[in-house]
């Protein structure tokens, strides 16, 4: 059951992230291995939203619920797709400057083959995600602001 937790302080408003997180239809233009992204329902407090992602010969399709509490949190539901269950929290805390964002995922795969795959790569590809929401950040936001201290913790 692969886990990670990482916490990144970043000098935009708990807001600005959140509208960021939380604008889901464009994950596709910036987060690495989604291919498509429809929202197939949104009524300003709940999202409904089918992802495709894709790496390599593997192809997958989410559907995944995502309940906002604007400025502090997302919290995103499994409803189907190749898992038995997936929990996802976004948590965006105040802080002098910016705010901290506070990234949360806990999942298992149906499959074991693919619970082994991800295993071996999982903690790198959150990294990699949290980054591009960063850059995604810096380029929406401030394009002149460099990285943030960051710290991830990642188990399998």
């Amino acid at each position: 059951m692969p886990r990670h937790i990482e916490d990144r302080f970043l000098p935009y408003t708990p807001e600005q992230m959140f509208d960021l997180v939380a604008d889901i239809g464009r994950y596709a233009e910036f987060l690495p291995w989604v291919q498509a992204m429809r929202v197939t329902s949104n009524d300003g407090t709940t999202v409904v939203a089918d992802m495709v992602v894709g790496f390599k010969m593997v192809r997958e399709r989410f559907t995944s619920r995502v309940t906002l509490d604007r400025p502090r949190a997302l919290h995103v539901n499994y409803i189907s797709g190749p898992l038995k269950y997936l929990r996802n929290d976004w948590r965006f805390d105040p802080a002098p400057g910016g705010c901290t964002v506070h990234f949360a995922v806990d999942f298992e795969f149906q499959s074991k083959l693919f619970e082994r795959l991800a295993g071996v790569f999982f903690g790198e590809a959150f990294r990699r995600m949290v980054a591009s929401f960063e850059k995604r950040a810096g380029a929406l936001y401030d394009p002149s602001r460099g990285i943030s201290n960051s710290s991830a913790q990642s188990t399998a």
